[in-house]
């Protein structure tokens, strides 16, 4: 939880037997030699899945993001539209959300950049959905030699 009066902190949390399910998935269509569904978003090996629980979800309204980078590097955070049933229903190209949220750590730097515009829209899109779920699911693609355990991060919010 954010310290401020007010304020809510809430964080990603790697959702590790989603990505693995969903790397199963990949498996099984490659050893099966059949082709994904039209539209299909299949895993990358640089992609995993996250979530993000919302403890509260009315008047929210967005205030920051909270990403820390151990090291140089690059995370890409992008938004899902759908009540993901994971058994049930295939991550689909046409429910990640635009735009996406783009932070990165210079070599020498201790702050993070990211592209303030689109990453203020996509949180302001966050507070909204969070009206109408208590999970969303994200799917971050880290690059620059970037892993999973090098990256905290959190949306923040005004309750």
């Amino acid at each position: 939880m954010a310290a401020e009066a007010g304020m809510l902190e809430l964080p990603f949390t790697r959702d590790e037997q989603l990505t693995r399910r969903m790397r199963l998935r990949f498996q099984s269509l490659q050893q099966k030699d059949v082709r994904p569904q039209d539209g299909e978003k299949l895993l990358h090996p640089n992609e995993h899945i996250y979530r993000v629980e919302f403890i509260q979800q009315h008047r929210l309204r967005f205030l920051r993001w909270d990403m820390q980078l151990e090291r140089p590097g690059k995370v890409t955070v992008t938004g899902t539209s759908q009540h993901w049933t994971p058994d049930l229903t295939h991550l689909m190209n046409r429910h990640l959300l635009e735009p996406v949220g783009i932070f990165w750590k210079k070599l020498g730097a201790k702050e993070v950049e990211c592209n303030e515009a689109d990453a203020q829209e996509f949180g302001e899109r966050i507070a909204e959905l969070a009206q109408i779920r208590k999970v969303m699911y994200f799917l971050l693609t880290f690059t620059g030699g970037l892993e999973p355990a090098q990256l905290k991060g959190s949306v923040v919010f005004k309750a």
